[in-house]
């Protein structure tokens, strides 16, 4: 459905040539709109539906006073499953902290937070099927894992901020949420006018690449830089995606553009995950509440994951 109506706006109401490099591009963008607005309207409202109850309070309160593995594991699946994006950084560390969940376990939290959600799942599903999805989903519940343990080895709270550990957050009476179905609804259309209000313009911008990138970039050209076994071409896409500033969801239109042209696996999903989970401004944000050494180490134990991910599934593949 998605594809006929990009070859009816770009070949039918533009006249352009199907063969075309514009045409190309413009039968991309419209098909990849239509399909990914599509599919974050429907799960955002559904998932709205069920998480109408649950807040970073909650999400703190479950994870207090349990073992470190238990509370990892928590963390890592709780992170997955929740809608916060680096702009909600800062307070959910403060909360975290506040609420004595050991730094490690907040780390898991903040890689695997903004790196994989329920949205991006399944229009991972439906733009690159099923198989793509489901290795994104496990390398990053690793890199979460294991990212956060790498950082609690070196003993990251002597370079938290000291007004952090002031703070008491999370202790005041909240007012408490609607759980009728009339109320759950109106929470789904409030998550899909705040969440796809925030992301479209990332949305389009990770489309409007995308469709160039298909259109314009020769297959060789591709193929030759990015798509071969050179070891290089996996940090290079690590550092290409840190400047950038998307969610999951937003990049993976160019991820698909990418494949197409035969960038292999492994550094399309190394620069996605650097993308969502790396970016130059969480680090600003995350700046706020750890100081210069505890960011960079942060920054470079993300890095070599994503490399480390990046190689293996070239490998596999």
């Amino acid at each position: 459905m998605f594809e006929q109506l990009g070859d009816l706006v770009a070949f039918g109401l533009l006249g352009l040539e199907p063969a075309s490099r514009g045409g190309a591009a413009v039968q991309f963008f419209v098909m990849d709109v239509a399909k990914i607005f599509v599919l974050l309207v429907l799960v955002i409202y559904v998932m709205g539906l069920l998480r109408a109850m649950l807040s970073p309070e909650r999400v703190r309160a479950f994870v207090r006073g349990r073992p470190d593995w238990q509370a990892r594991g928590m963390a890592v699946t709780l992170g997955a499953v929740t809608p916060f994006c680096s702009c909600s950084s800062v307070p959910l560390f403060i909360g975290f902290v506040e609420a004595g969940i050991p730094l490690g376990v907040t780390f898991s939290f903040l890689i695997a937070s903004p790196m994989i959600n329920e949205v991006a799942a399944v229009i991972l599903v439906g733009v690159l099927g099923w198989k793509l999805a489901a290795l994104y989903v496990l390398a990053g519940l690793l890199v979460a894992w294991f990212g956060g343990l790498a950082m609690q080895a070196f003993r990251p709270e002597r370079w938290v901020e000291d007004y952090v550990w002031k703070i008491r957050m999370g202790e005041t009476a909240r007012a408490e949420p609607d759980t009728s179905l009339r109320g759950r609804h109106r929470y789904a259309l409030g998550e899909v006018r705040e969440i796809v209000g925030r992301i479209w313009r990332w949305v389009l911008l990770g489309i409007g690449v995308g469709a160039l990138f298909h259109g314009f970039v020769p297959a060789g050209w591709v193929t030759e830089h990015l798509g071969g076994d050179d070891w290089f071409s996996v940090p290079a896409a690590v550092l290409l995606g840190i400047p950038l500033y998307a969610n999951a969801t937003g990049v993976i239109p160019v991820a698909e553009a990418m494949l197409t042209k035969g960038v292999a696996i492994g550094t399309t999903l190394a620069l996605m995950m650097s993308v969502a989970a790396l970016s130059l401004p969480e680090l600003l944000i995350l700046r706020k509440v750890i100081r210069w050494p505890a960011l960079a180490l942060f920054a470079t134990v993300l890095a070599v994951a994503f490399t480390l991910v990046g190689w293996g599934f070239n490998l596999i593949a």
